[in-house]
């Protein structure tokens, strides 16, 4: 299975997209069509973490002020599956790997699986 989460609205998630070739992807825009919590499970099963699934650069995580609290793998899901915005992104699945987050590493690393 290859499938995509993105953010439509979000630039680096768009030049991503552009730079990977989606031939045969499913793909899933985060805003107007969310992730569910099997999805999530399913991301979990592939990264076995959820602050590893947890955007922190997101605007909310500051104004929330969720880095002064101590959060635990059951919160990072429960924001996740409350605010898309929570979600790294893009996060590709391919085969049986996750690619979670836009670093240049990460993305070579996709792209090296994907040719």
């Amino acid at each position: 299975m290859n499938k995509v989460y993105f953010l439509q609205t979000c630039d680096t998630c768009r030049r991503i997209l552009k730079e990977v070739n989606l031939e045969g992807f499913e793909k899933q825009e985060i805003k107007s069509n969310p992730i569910t919590a099997a999805q999530l499970e399913e991301l979990y099963s592939f990264s076995k973490s959820y602050e590893g699934l947890f955007n922190k650069r997101a605007k909310l995580y500051r104004e929330m002020d969720l880095k002064n609290q101590h959060l635990v793998e059951d919160d990072y899901k429960q924001y996740i599956l409350d605010e898309y915005t929570f979600l790294k992104r893009p996060v590709f699945i391919v085969d049986d790997e996750i690619f979670v987050g836009n670093s240049k590493k990460t993305i070579e690393s996709l792209q090296e699986k994907l040719h």
